[in-house]
């Protein structure tokens, strides 16, 4: 009877830390959404300039290293908004070259598709009861077949290549986001600043990737 009351306390209590980093990540994402947003908007009313590749990987892998580094502390969450922030910062100067290319009316399409295939994928991720750990090989994959898609498209410059690639980070992020979910509801994943790291990550790359999809079937009209 003793060992049957431990155990349901035990359970209980790791359904009560599940939710909370959950609640934690969902809040903190959706934060970081609307301050990312809030940046690229600034960006592109000043029409401030894009970085660069080189600039954009090292404050994008530099940030993430610190936030990661730091994700048991408060300095995490700080962290946690200067690299959404700075991303926010890049999306500017490419929201206002679609704009630019007369391509703009694919931009809210875009946003719309990553919203619904956020959404889909998370309202799936937290129901199906079956076992997701199957898509860390397929990230596995899919990043190495991303990476070698984008040096050889370095080279040969083929639209055909880079929507390719494009479709390529849209399934990644969906497994990605997919994988994050269930890893934070059964356990996996406790720390809720990793987890909307990932999640942001995520949802970046997809919309630029719906972006550049649907950009290119618009300028084929």
């Amino acid at each position: 009877m003793n060992d049957r009351i431990v155990n349901r306390s035990a359970s209980y209590d790791s359904v009560l830390s599940t939710n909370k980093v959950l609640r934690n990540t969902y809040f903190l994402l959706s934060m970081t959404l609307i301050w990312s947003a809030a940046i690229a908007g600034i960006s592109m009313a000043m029409n401030l300039p894009y970085p660069g590749i080189i600039i954009t990987l090292v404050g994008f892998y530099g940030l993430m290293f610190l936030t990661e580094k730091n994700r048991d502390s408060s300095l995490g969450i700080v962290f946690t908004f200067a690299l959404t922030g700075f991303m926010g910062y890049t999306l500017g100067p490419i929201l206002n070259m679609y704009l630019g290319a007369g391509l703009g009316h694919a931009i809210v399409p875009a946003l719309g598709g990553t919203a619904l295939t956020f959404l889909a994928c998370s309202a799936y991720a937290l129901t199906t009861k079956r076992d997701l750990s199957f898509l860390n090989g397929m990230l596995l994959a899919g990043f190495i077949a991303i990476i070698v898609g984008m040096i050889a498209n370095i080279f040969l410059q083929m639209p055909m290549l880079s929507l390719a690639i494009s479709g390529m980070f849209v399934l990644f992020s969906s497994a990605a986001i997919l994988l994050t979910t269930q890893s934070i509801v059964r356990g996996g994943e406790t720390n809720y600043i990793s987890a909307t790291v990932t999640l942001y990550v995520s949802i970046y790359n997809l919309f630029l990737s719906l972006l550049q999809i649907l950009g290119v079937m618009g300028g084929d009209d």
